[in-house]
């Protein structure tokens, strides 16, 4: 086994932590939209989203597994705070549920290409894969825009509070 640097090690277990909450995310819209919201278009793009994620996810727990890294500690108040958000933004209606994705993409985004930019040559492997999951983020990103997200009026302060709660989520997952 190979020892993987301090910083690589952040990143895996970050980016564990934030593909969870991602499934965790969809997972709370597609609790709303069986039991309270009833809107099966809505539905099937989620259910397409979804399984990307727990892709995304399954790659990250191997390496965490496999390089003996701890997983962050705040994983089941991660998982509980993305239940609560997915449900609480479908509540709000289609809008709300896609703006909840297109703002936490927007986050992945920025946080995927700062990580590809880092890696060098003896993580080509883990840089194939972050840069592969960063396109699939980017195009959730655009199908939630097709979908309806829009950032006017009560929407903008709904992406300010996304963002800000996603940001804080990776700075702390990356340490503890």
């Amino acid at each position: 086994m190979k020892k993987t640097n301090k910083r690589v090690q952040e990143f895996i277990r970050v980016d564990h932590a934030g593909e969870r909450g991602a499934v965790k995310i969809y997972e709370g819209q597609l609790l709303a939209l069986n039991t309270i919201v009833k809107n099966e278009s809505l539905k099937k793009t989620i259910e397409d989203m979804k399984e990307h994620e727990i892709e995304h996810c399954q790659f990250f727990e191997k390496e965490i597994k496999k390089r003996n890294i701890e997983p962050t500690k705040f994983l089941p108040l991660w998982d509980l705070l993305g239940v609560g958000l997915g449900f609480g933004s479908t509540l709000l209606g289609k809008k709300a549920a896609m703006l909840c994705t297109a703002s936490v993409e927007e986050v992945i985004d920025k946080h995927y290409l700062d990580q590809i930019n880092q890696l060098g040559p003896d993580e080509e492997e883990l840089k194939k894969k972050i840069t592969k999951f960063r396109q699939d983020e980017l195009d959730h990103k655009d199908i939630a825009y097709e979908e309806g997200a829009t950032k006017k009026g009560f929407y903008a302060i709904m992406d300010r509070i996304i963002k800000t709660g996603s940001k804080l989520a990776i700075n702390i997952s990356e340490k503890i």
